[in-house]
């Protein structure tokens, strides 16, 4: 990008000064994503590269994009620590977006910096027409809860109706809340829910 947006510098902010996540793949990407055969893959918000380095480890052709050159650094430098490539582009993804098709497209956790109404589900929409015939949108969010009423945390139904999707054209194969044991920000053991929402798009017809 010629210019830094507002998202870019927000994320920035947010990287610049140390690294933020554990290094480890999000488990739910591991369920979803481990039987799968290898293909191109494309992660939208990969932060500091974990789960595209994980995909890159078994064989995926990866693209990870980012609105912060820093944990795109950090994300290239775990990619080279652990022996794969993968294509890191740095993007504003309410601006810009990866060119090409994909056999699995994901998304986890993925936010807007001021949660713009209606930024979300425009990024998500790119997302799905990238996903190449037969292959995997995979979407992983927060399921809302009263400890963040202000955040913007749509449930599986919301972003399936968001996406607005050909029913002909694409299946349903996961669509569900799932409830884990993690450590809050305080270290004190809690439990989190989750939506996942992973949609198959139709082979192509000869």
């Amino acid at each position: 990008m010629s210019e830094t947006t507002q998202a870019q510098a927000f994320w920035e902010d947010f990287y610049r000064d140390r690294p933020v996540w554990s290094g480890r793949p999000n488990a739910l990407l591991v369920r979803e994503v481990e039987a799968l055969p290898p293909g191109t893959a494309l992660d939208l918000g990969c932060a500091e590269g974990a789960d595209a380095v994980w995909l890159a480890q078994r064989g995926w052709r990866v693209t990870g994009a980012d609105a912060a050159p820093s944990a795109l650094r950090r994300a290239a430098t775990h990619a080279a620590e652990a022996g794969v490539t993968v294509d890191w582009q740095c993007h504003d993804l309410s601006r810009t977006f990866p060119e090409g098709c994909f056999d699995l497209v994901c998304a986890q956790y993925l936010h807007t910096p001021d949660e713009v109404p209606g930024e979300r589900t425009a990024i998500l929409r790119r997302a799905a027409a990238a996903v190449a015939p037969g292959g995997v949108l995979l979407v992983v969010g927060h399921e809302r809860h009263e400890r963040h009423p202000e955040a913007d945390l749509p449930t599986t139904a919301e972003v399936r109706a968001g996406l607005a999707l050909d029913a002909d054209a694409w299946h349903v194969e996961r669509e569900e809340v799932v409830e884990r044991e993690v450590t809050d920000p305080e270290g004190r053991p809690a439990t989190r829910r989750d939506n996942v929402l992973r949609l198959r798009r139709a082979p192509a017809t000869s």
